[in-house]
């Protein structure tokens, strides 16, 4: 498979638009709440049908202190109290979530983000291990995909080693710039020291993936100072780096008014940063996986691409595409058989919920069988690429040609930019057209059009 990726400046320019990460599709902007936890319910038993293996995300919302870039859920408090109160209520969640799934059912994947996960003590650590352990069958053989969000700053090499005692074998730490200029804008101080020693930590206590997060559009940044901060990553050598985009949205997210718009980097300027962190990373041997994700040639996320395996979802590129989803905790989204679901967001509702005897789903949606084609359609292309049009009127029964008549005839241009390849079979994304994976995703949603979609997301690049 050719990893390779071109930046082509004015393709990008020409098709910078807005559009869906697509962890999900339907997107969450398509949640209604006449899908509720009686739909959900049903939808979970009836799943246990395929007998296939579970995925267990634990939102852990709290932090210490605000990051004024982030568009997370999350709650900013120095009373760490409040952990109590919150895991008091998810682990009466899981009591409920586990009366609706089958016991034989093996979590393979486990997650725990936020939020800042290693906010919570590390007795509450065990004793949140312990109740999932009760309701849920958990790995013993290290073999799952077990992850945990790390910062930095709250987590040290006693925290790195309980655990990895407790089953996690892999971490993302959360970076984003060395840069003490742009640290200070961003309200986010962290020494290189602070990271290289929990990355050196989860080494030594034998993690089996490293990912090291970095943002590129912060104030102050420019080529030469984030060029910087990535010679200084690729000194400790991670498995895997994300490098996220910056949208700038203070309308939606309160905490991004803290931030000065001048002393955003320029347009020009943020397509440059973007274009050195590509080339830099793959003269060092990285591979573009897709979406803001680089990992070495070795890393499982790399090879299933090659094999046509990779998955996509709300935590990002998995391995696990046989998984239902569980979702656990406030604004937590779970996806099981032909459906997703989404928590409450705020504590206090979240709370009510759980208080009530009542799983806390307000939103969702149950996929129809267009959802579902389209879905198929846009997984494989986001995730490795490529789309074999036989496997999809195998598996659906349809004639590609005659189902995705419109949607294909819109391809001539990007076809004629060397975005695409499409032949009587196939469709090939060339090494032009991988950072605007976006676009082409964007063909087959039948939902773009639609008013709850207007302005729901982000620039593409």
């Amino acid at each position: 498979m050719d990893h390779s990726t071109l930046f082509d400046l004015g393709l990008i320019s020409k098709y910078d638009q807005s559009g869906p990460r697509y962890t999900s599709y339907p997107t969450a902007v398509q949640f209604d709440e006449s899908f509720g936890e009686a739909a959900y319910k049903q939808i979970v038993r009836e799943s246990n049908a395929t007998g296939s293996p579970l995925s267990l995300y634990f939102h852990i919302p709290f932090c210490d202190t605000i990051c004024f870039y982030c568009a997370c859920n999350k709650v900013a408090t120095k009373d760490r109290s409040m952990a109590a109160d919150y895991l008091a209520r998810v682990y009466e969640e899981l009591r409920m979530q586990s009366e609706l799934v089958d016991n034989t059912r093996v979590v393979t994947q486990l997650h725990w983000g936020g939020g800042t996960p290693t906010f919570i003590s590390h007795a509450e650590m065990r004793e949140l291990v312990a109740q999932t352990r009760k309701y849920f069958t958990l790995l013993d053989d290290d073999t799952g995909e077990y992850s945990i969000e790390i910062d930095p700053r709250e987590a040290k090499g006693d925290t790195i080693k309980l655990l990895r005692e407790l089953g996690f074998n892999r971490m993302s730490l959360g970076v984003q710039d060395f840069d003490e200029k742009v640290q200070k804008a961003v309200n986010r101080i962290q020494t290189k020291q602070e990271t290289l020693s929990v990355l050196q930590a989860a080494r030594d206590e034998g993690f089996r993936s490293t990912s090291i997060d970095l943002i590129y559009g912060l104030p102050f940044q420019t080529v030469e100072s984030f060029s910087g901060t990535l010679d200084e990553i690729l000194e400790v050598d991670p498995d895997r780096l994300s490098v996220f985009n910056y949208a700038h949205l203070p309308t939606r997210f309160k905490p991004q008014r803290r931030i000065n718009e001048d002393e955003l980097p320029p347009p020009q300027e943020k397509l440059d940063i973007l274009q050195m962190t590509i080339e830099k990373l793959s003269d060092a041997g990285y591979v573009y996986v897709g979406m803001d994700h680089f990992a070495k040639p070795e890393d499982e996320l790399v090879l299933a691409q090659k094999e046509g395996t990779l998955y996509r979802n709300f935590q990002g590129y998995s391995t696990h595409a046989d998984c239902d989803l569980i979702g656990l905790g406030a604004t937590s989204i779970g996806m099981v058989g032909p459906s997703y679901a989404q928590n409450m967001r705020s504590l206090d509702e979240y709370y009510e919920r759980i208080d009530s005897g009542r799983l806390p789903v307000f939103k969702g949606i149950k996929l129809n069988r267009d959802d579902l084609i389209r879905r198929d359609v846009i997984t494989q292309l986001i995730c490795n690429f490529s789309l074999t049009m036989a496997d999809i009127e195998k598996k659906w029964q349809i004639s590609f040609a005659d189902y995705f008549a419109g949607e294909m005839g819109n391809f001539k241009g990007m076809q004629d930019d060397g975005l695409v390849e499409i032949s009587e079979n196939s469709i090939h994304v060339q090494p032009k057209g991988r950072l605007l994976i976006r676009n082409i995703c964007m063909q087959f949603d039948a939902y773009l059009d639609t008013k709850a979609s207007k302005g729901s997301f982000s620039k593409v690049i």
